[in-house]
């Protein structure tokens, strides 16, 4: 497998869809749907996310950390490119 399934972000995004759509249905005269409907789908779906983050938590535990030089920023002094040693290039005059 290529990456973790997170279904926190799954359940998130389905919520984001759901509303869409019910607004979309709405806008284009398929149905009529109150304007307040919006805040109780967002919140059901958080707190659905919410629960699938952790629930995914509890039965997958700490995630590892990362290897060096996987992670986004290198630490200090593990650079390869100019100024990796945190001083500056002289500027090119010309």
């Amino acid at each position: 497998m290529r990456h973790e399934v997170q279904p926190g972000r799954l359940f998130l995004g389905l919520t984001f869809v759901a509303v869409a759509l019910v607004y979309a249905g709405d806008a284009g005269g398929v149905w009529e749907s109150p304007w307040w409907l919006g805040a109780p789908v967002l919140a059901v779906g958080v707190l659905l996310a919410v629960g699938a983050v952790s629930v995914t938590y509890a039965v997958r535990g700490r995630t590892p950390r990362r290897t060096r030089g996987r992670g986004r920023f290198p630490r200090e002094g593990e650079g390869t490119g100019p100024g990796a040693d945190g001083a500056r290039e002289p500027a090119d005059e010309g």
